[in-house]
């Protein structure tokens, strides 16, 4: 019976020969995350912004739900995504159930909201320093988020990273849209709770060593991005 250290080891030489399949499934887990959370971005950023800088009759209501769909769980998700894509769905004629494009769907609706609602927290801190300024501007709706926006893009780093982070440790909805079919929708996550599932211990630690390691990457890169952006603007 291998002990720890020997299935860590196992796992550490997987990663090291980065073997064919390895290498498919951390790419298409980055393309379909990052997809996914650029779709989210594109929403939600803009979303957030108009219920967080402007009034509006019903903008509680959409607080509320915001706030709310941040806990959708993805098994739901996956559920209601595979009976659209399903050939009884509305879009079953598009063929999309079991391929990448599913798995993209699933991951954006699942991160929107969290972008949204956390994108209306920052810009509706920020309006209510810039809101006099905006009025004696007469600037438009469309100018008011605009600049909003970008004076925030640093903050909105982090709202972007946060999404990156709930869409790319996905494993239930995924799982469900996707099928987990070899050299198909295959992803780190649900590989790991397949080969977890199997016995194949090191490749399952492999793959969880590659996901830990590209979360710190990507968080590492943000702050020093913010931080060189902090330099830049005090230089």
């Amino acid at each position: 019976m291998f002990s720890f250290g020997d299935i860590m080891a196992e796992a550490l030489g997987l990663i090291l020969t980065w073997d064919r399949d390895l290498s498919e499934i951390v790419a298409l887990s980055l393309r379909v995350t990052l997809t996914a959370v650029a779709v989210a971005c594109l929403i939600g950023l803009p979303l957030g912004a108009i219920v967080g800088a402007f009034r509006f009759p019903g903008r509680g209501v959409a607080t509320v739900l915001l706030n709310a769909l941040m806990g959708l769980p993805p098994v739901v998700v996956g559920l209601f995504v595979y009976l659209m894509l399903s050939n009884a769905g509305p879009l079953g004629v598009l063929g999309l159930l079991y391929t990448p494009t599913a798995m993209i769907i699933a991951q954006t609706i699942l991160v929107t909201p969290i972008v949204a609602a956390l994108t209306k927290q920052v810009v509706e801190d920020l309006h209510g320093e810039y809101a006099e300024q905006f009025a004696s501007f007469g600037l438009t709706a469309r100018e008011r988020v605009s600049a909003l926006l970008w004076d925030a893009r640093y903050s909105l780093l982090t709202v972007a990273l946060a999404g990156f982070g709930r869409a790319v440790a996905e494993v239930g909805a995924v799982l469900i849209v996707g099928g987990n079919i070899n050299h198909v929708t295959r992803v780190m996550t649900t590989t790991i709770a397949l080969e977890t599932s199997k016995g194949n211990l090191e490749l399952a630690l492999a793959l969880g060593v590659l996901l830990l390691a590209l979360a710190v990457i990507v968080n590492a890169l943000v702050m020093a991005l913010r931080a060189s952006a902090v330099r830049a603007a005090y230089a």
